[in-house]
């Protein structure tokens, strides 16, 4: 394959190279950036992916860049901490990304052919697997810390990548069915431990299902959110302009305001 130029390639790096030099200073010279350990900026590093994914999703196409010129000074931030401890620098970090970027593509990198992005992440599950030294099981390589939903839709992933999966996603359905068949039993027989099993088991099976058909199941869920949101305050907008609460509101009147939103919404996609 034939080398690919990387646009302004000397202006980045001459940025990169200035953000370097920017936190090394502060950590010098700021008596907040001096006290900081790893410990301490590990909420904050959560705190800004979220605020990144935040700008994603309203596709804030100048939040996005400040939000990652954030998330790039925290990844900046670790390295230096390390370096300070000699454990490891920046181009450490750099090195082993780029490394496991290239073993891991042996279609690019390699003679490995591959039919498509189904053969591609197969091949990355089974590379993981492979690698030197990795005494990691299938499933360790979730982090425990996951959110559920994304631990499900992870954990399901790597299953697939080794072969563990339906034969026809079509199947999946009937597993639904099952699923909500025994929910419904538990609920019958008013048995709360039970219920919540069955409710997981449930939740886990409707992952599964959108995964098969190429639905990520959080952004499916986080815009079902959005759309939530957005009826409920047209709803309390609708209740103030006329001098009530949302909680004054008969249900017969904001079911007749949501529905009233849903057409308005309709509207707008013709």
């Amino acid at each position: 394959m034939e080398e690919i130029k990387v646009k302004n390639l000397k202006n980045k790096e001459e940025q990169f190279g200035e953000l370097l030099k920017v936190i090394a200073t502060l950590r010098v010279g700021c008596p907040w950036d001096k006290v900081q350990t790893t410990d301490s900026m590990r909420t904050m590093t959560i705190e800004e992916v979220y605020e990144l994914c935040d700008a994603i999703i309203l596709k804030d196409t100048n939040g996005i860049k400040e939000e990652l010129g954030d998330v790039l000074m925290h990844l900046v931030f670790y390295a230096h901490m390390a370096e300070e401890k000699g454990n490891f620098d920046i181009a450490d970090v750099i090195k082993h990304v780029c490394n496991k970027l290239k073993y891991r593509h042996p279609h690019i990198y390699g003679d490995v052919k591959v039919r498509g992005t189904e053969d591609v992440l197969k091949n990355w599950e089974q590379l993981k697997l492979q690698e030197q030294g990795r005494k990691k099981k299938v499933l360790q390589g979730v982090p425990a810390s996951l959110p559920a939903l994304i631990k499900a839709t992870r954990i399901q992933q790597k299953a697939h990548g080794v072969g563990f999966d339906w034969k026809n996603k079509e199947d999946v359905w009937a597993k639904v069915k099952e699923e909500i068949s025994e929910f419904e039993a538990e609920v019958n027989k008013n048995n709360q431990l039970e219920m919540e099993e069955e409710m997981g088991d449930l939740f886990f099976t409707m992952v599964n299902s959108a995964r098969l058909y190429g639905i990520n199941p959080e952004d499916a869920l986080e815009k079902c959110n959005q759309k939530f949101i957005s009826r409920f305050s047209y709803i309390e907008n609708a209740a103030k302009r006329n001098g009530r609460l949302i909680n004054e509101l008969s249900l017969e009147e904001m079911d007749e305001l949501w529905n009233e939103k849903k057409e308005l919404e309709n509207k707008n996609l013709l």
